[in-house]
């Protein structure tokens, strides 16, 4: 007879999850959970290669805080020694280092952005260097003795780049042996980690054999698209939403995602009944998302202000109430006061807006880039960005 207690546990944890190895072992490790009262200790790693989360990391993150609800002892690993090396995951060329300075003042923002997921006062936040740090170059290079070239060379970003001539340090060699070892020092039951993520993810289950240890699950989670519905969420991609964002910010990056990407958004980043939303209508059920997201990361009363707001622009076609302010003074093309205001970051973009019918002032599209203005009002450009035109007194 299945345990249902068991069986609940695993509909949480396999709930938009893309691959288990294996699951028979995850059923097996949770059964001997139950019976022995010992929770299984779960782990996450991200190195600290910048500031600042984004929806992307929220992910692994909420993964992290189910596994917390049902009774498990979840690590939040802040790769800071092996943040210096940088992770080659899905790399097409060496990443560049960081210094131990920088890597170390961005895991100074990690601990308070965790804890708007996780209850941080019953996880464990560890810092890789603790361990590392105490190894001397004859401990690391005895570490290398764990892996092979062949077994290197098997990986396919590795791959990849080689056919094309691309260089690979020995450093990246090492990577995945790295993040191997965090797993045996912190006796890792299950670890997550992105699709990307799954050859270290397996080499380190190849490592805590050879350390007597009982291999880790593994679980991978979908790669998030950011805002442009095609890339990966990512800083450098800039299509990312960062729970440190302003709540209006995140809620019109959210509202300007696809329809189709929504529902991707909704499995991983809610705990909403998926069946419901598929039966609203698209444009109320990404506003519901949006309100969702943003309750998580700023709260009810700010969420429902921006949702307000938000319906006052795009629904009633008002102007916003709390909008950035330029001072008209003499003529200016509409152009030259797009770049001064801001409210583009290049000439090019500022163009690109005229030429698709993006601008307007008062409600009146402006045709041409020399335009002149000279009067006072509201200009618009795109659908999101509002320019309050006043006379210089």
């Amino acid at each position: 007879m299945k345990n249902p207690d068991i069986e609940k546990q695993l509909e949480i944890i396999k709930r938009g999850t893309v691959e288990i190895v294996s699951e028979p072992q995850l059923r097996r490790k949770l059964e001997e959970s139950v019976k022995n009262r010992r929770p299984l200790n779960i782990k996450a790693g991200f190195d600290p290669t910048a500031a600042d989360l984004h929806l992307g990391h929220t992910v692994l993150l909420r993964k992290l805080k189910q596994f917390q609800d049902l009774g498990h002892r979840v690590f939040f690993l802040i790769g800071d020694f092996t943040g210096c090396i940088g992770d080659p995951s899905g790399r097409s060329e060496i990443r560049k280092q960081l210094t131990r300075e920088e890597v170390l003042k961005n895991a100074a923002t990690y601990k308070k952005q965790v804890s708007k997921i996780l209850d941080i006062d019953k996880a464990e936040v560890v810092f890789n260097s603790q361990w590392f740090e105490k190894m001397s170059i004859l401990d690391i290079l005895k570490l290398t003795t764990h892996a092979t070239v062949a077994q290197m060379l098997a990986r396919a970003d590795f791959k990849k780049r080689i056919f094309k001539n691309e260089d690979v340090s020995l450093l990246e060699f090492i990577y995945p042996l790295l993040q191997g070892y965090d797993s045996v020092k912190l006796e890792a039951d299950v670890e997550l980690g992105g699709t990307d993520q799954i050859f270290n993810l397996l080499f380190g289950r190849e490592i805590q054999k050879d350390f007597a240890q009982e291999p880790q699950v593994v679980i991978t989670m979908p790669l998030l698209e950011g805002t442009d519905g095609v890339q990966k969420m990512s800083k450098s991609y800039a299509n990312f939403i960062g729970i440190n964002e302003p709540a209006k910010d995140m809620f019109g990056k959210i509202m300007s995602i696809s329809d189709e990407m929504m529902f991707k958004y909704y499995t991983l980043l809610t705990d909403e009944d998926l069946k419901a939303v598929k039966d609203m209508h698209p444009r109320e059920a990404k506003i519901k998302l949006a309100e969702i997201i943003v309750t998580q990361y700023h709260g009810r009363k700010d969420a429902e202000n921006v949702c307000l707001e938000f319906k006052r622009v795009f629904s009633q076609k008002e102007a916003p109430q709390d909008m950035p302010v330029y001072r008209v003074s003499g003529a200016k093309t509409v152009l030259e006061i797009l770049l001064e205001s801001g409210l583009v970051s290049s000439k090019n973009e500022g163009r690109r807006l005229i030429q698709q019918g993006g601008v307007s002032l008062d409600n009146v599209t402006i045709e041409k880039e020399n335009a002149v203005i000279d009067k006072t009002g509201i200009l618009k450009a795109g659908k999101r960005r509002f320019l309050k035109l006043e006379a210089k007194g």
